[in-house]
């Protein structure tokens, strides 16, 4: 895939690891009381490190997104947001308010991927 192409759907790849990554965060705990899926631990341990997938997709999505079009504001945005992101996710296991920053940092990756979206529309068309 051309480095073009990423770049023009770079916002919608972050919109969509972070909408998995929440709904993933939501459905684990479920799924560990629930399920008898996860009495296998190689499965276990593989779909609990799906955070760190989750964090791959979204630095890809920021720098792509980043590097040409966004205004400075949604770039710092994007970066912050995603810096707290990734920390929130590794430290999520310390203290459980690690996992309600993850969540606030997702959210904000959607808002400001889909903001970044709407400024790029706005300032494309002729």
């Amino acid at each position: 895939m051309k480095t073009e192409s990423i770049s023009r759907k770079a916002d919608y790849i972050g919109i969509t690891g972070s909408v998995l990554c929440i709904i993933h965060c939501l459905i684990t705990p479920v799924l560990l009381l629930t399920s008898s899926f996860f009495q296998n631990s190689a499965l276990r341990v593989g779909y609990l490190s799906l955070d760190y997938v989750f964090i791959g997709v979204n630095i890809i999505a920021v720098y792509f997104a980043t590097r040409h079009y966004a205004p400075l504001a949604i770039k710092r945005s994007l970066w912050c947001f995603l810096l707290l992101f990734a920390v929130a996710l590794l430290l999520e296991d310390t203290d459980p308010i690690f996992e309600y920053i993850a969540y606030i940092a997702s959210a904000g990756l959607v808002i400001t991927h889909l903001l970044n979206i709407r400024q790029h529309r706005i300032s494309h068309t002729h």
